[in-house]
């Protein structure tokens, strides 16, 4: 029985999945199972998990009709062996030491369920954007659940196998805030944590959930919230967070100047000039997109 099981769900997961079953399989930790889903994909997805497979003998490929992300989710718990299920998506790359950090602090503290990390944002052609470090403990990280926002990057989370199957997998009537929800659930039967080393580069794009998906999102994230509040016996009141993802042009343009502004902050300034070049094209007139251009050209 392997100490790890990976649940990577896959639909249509090309451009970006060799790159995200690489990572995984270049982990320093070994001593686990990839268990990768098709989830009725219409490109080649299925061919590139069969290719890994007959290399690796770690990896288990489970294909199936389009059921949607929560159904296959569960379908992956219901499959793993380990005692310790690391949760992976196909648009993401886990740094090689994301297993061994996870595994070694789980290890440490029994009383933890759920475990995430720092992340770094990069977008569709894997440039830095920004360094994600959310808080490291339990108050804190529970607080900011019931705020409604997900304070855990889902595809960075290790979860103990017997808290998934004590509260039963991801719940179908939170579609889009399946991982808010059972973040929220798994709280409420011991502690939440973050450690505060880099483990994941988590890609933001256009074809991510989020980005397709933030009506619906919002809206189950407070039934999320509000069904926890009466779980715990607490008289609140939601206040829904701030819509993350831009919908109008004015949205999108500053959602652009604001990649390039946290680039430049952490010297990525290759990123910068990328996207100060997006938002000069939007707006040419923009004094701030100039700005921004100019001072990412300007050395370190």
């Amino acid at each position: 029985m392997p100490m790890v099981s990976v649940i990577l769900p896959v639909h249509n997961g090309l451009p970006f999945l060799e790159a995200a079953v690489e990572s995984v399989l270049g982990q320093t930790f070994a001593d686990f199972e990839l268990i990768s889903i098709d989830d009725g994909s219409s490109d080649a997805s299925a061919s590139v998990l069969d290719s890994f497979a007959t290399r690796d003998a770690r990896i288990r490929v489970v294909r199936q009709a389009n059921l949607g992300l929560i159904k296959t989710l569960n379908r992956g718990i219901e499959l793993a062996t380990a005692p310790l299920v690391a949760r992976m998506d196909a648009d993401d790359v886990c740094e090689p030491s994301r297993l061994r950090v996870q595994v070694e602090f789980m290890n440490a503290n029994p009383n933890v369920v759920l475990l995430g990390g720092a992340y770094l944002l990069i977008d569709d052609a894997s440039r830095p954007i920004r360094t994600m470090r959310p808080a490291t403990d339990d108050r804190t990280l529970q607080e900011q659940c019931l705020l409604g926002t997900q304070p855990i990057c889902h595809p960075l989370a290790m979860i103990r196998s017997a808290a998934l199957k004590q509260i039963g997998g991801y719940d179908k009537q939170y579609v889009a805030a399946e991982d808010l929800d059972l973040f929220l659930r798994l709280g409420e039967i011991g502690q939440l944590a973050c450690v505060n080393d880099v483990l994941l580069r988590y890609r933001q794009h256009a074809g991510s959930v989020s980005e397709r998906k933030q009506t619906l999102q919002l809206d189950n994230q407070r039934r999320a919230v509000e069904a926890a509040f009466v779980r715990r016996g607490l008289s609140r009141t939601f206040v829904p967070p701030k819509p993350w993802r831009p919908t109008t042009a004015d949205q999108r343009f500053r959602f652009t100047l604001d990649y390039g502004w946290w680039a430049l902050a952490e010297n990525f300034r290759t990123t910068a000039r990328a996207y100060a070049r997006k938002a000069i094209a939007q707006r040419p007139w923009s004094k701030e997109a100039w700005v921004l251009m100019a001072k990412s050209l300007v050395p370190k």
